[in-house]
């Protein structure tokens, strides 16, 4: 039998040291990984403050901002925990909220040899609309007030090819809008509705308020596509004319909103 070579246990001890070593990094990885992951992701728009923990399980204080350059930002009341768990069809996330989440939200993001799938599941919550503020042009601009009651159903989103997809469904009812642009408070609740497909569809629709909005659109390769119009109840139009001269293009009493 040929003698092991002198030096092979410390080869061995060498590589399971390092092995370790690299384990014990990936484990213990510290949460401001994540938040500057989340940071060049999101080009800036989202920022975790203040992150503790690790990648895996800890928590932060979320921001929006408008971007490089931007001046405008807002911070989520509280902070948002998470937890991340790896495994063999992907990576699992929960995260929980106590200002908007009354139980954990779950989502599964699975890789695909061309993109991603992010699976998110049947939820609702609700989120201060003034959070929208710190994202820029048009919100910076009209400052909205009140509460986003977000709800989900079968929602998932895939990218593939440099292309997003999206199936499901999911609702935002706006309720008791306020904004500095009128002296009307609330101006009304409305509802916000995106549905997946080919292509992706969306329609506006007011619920209740002296602000009456309706609208449509369609996603198409990337692109938004909206059209719609709002008007003022005639015993507050005075108090809305401001608002409605900002939103859209004035055609009489109405403005007509176009994108895209």
């Amino acid at each position: 039998m040929k003698p092991m070579p002198f030096g092979t246990p410390w080869r061995w001890a060498l590589a399971g040291t390092l092995l370790g070593l690299l384990l014990s990094t990936l484990f213990f990885a510290p949460a401001r990984w994540l938040a500057t992951l989340v940071q060049r992701a999101s080009a800036g728009q989202v920022l975790l403050q203040q992150p503790r923990g690790t990648v895996w399980t800890g928590s932060a204080r979320v921001m929006l901002t408008g971007g490089a350059g931007s001046q405008d930002a807002a911070t989520l009341p509280g902070r948002v925990d998470w937890q991340l768990a790896p495994g063999l069809t992907g990576v699992g996330l929960k995260l929980n909220a106590d200002c908007c989440l009354q139980q954990a939200w779950a989502m599964h993001l699975q890789p695909r040899w061309n993109g991603l799938r992010l699976t998110i599941a049947d939820a609702r919550s609700q989120w201060p609309a003034n959070l929208l503020a710190g994202l820029g042009t048009p919100w910076n601009t009209v400052q909205p007030q009140g509460e986003l009651n977000l709800s989900t159903q079968g929602l998932t989103l895939a990218w593939a090819a440099g292309r997003l997809q999206m199936g499901g469904a999911a609702q935002v009812d706006v309720m008791n809008l306020a904004s500095h642009l009128s002296t009307l408070r609330p101006m009304g609740n409305y509802r916000f509705s995106l549905t997946g497909g080919t292509p992706v569809t969306l329609a506006l629709t007011t619920l209740q308020g002296s602000l009456q909005v309706s609208g449509s659109g369609q996603w198409v390769g990337g692109q938004l596509r909206f059209n719609g119009e709002a008007s003022a109840v005639p015993e507050h139009q005075a108090a809305l004319s401001n608002l409605l001269n900002i939103i859209g293009r004035r055609q009489g009493a109405r403005s007509i909103i176009k994108v895209g």
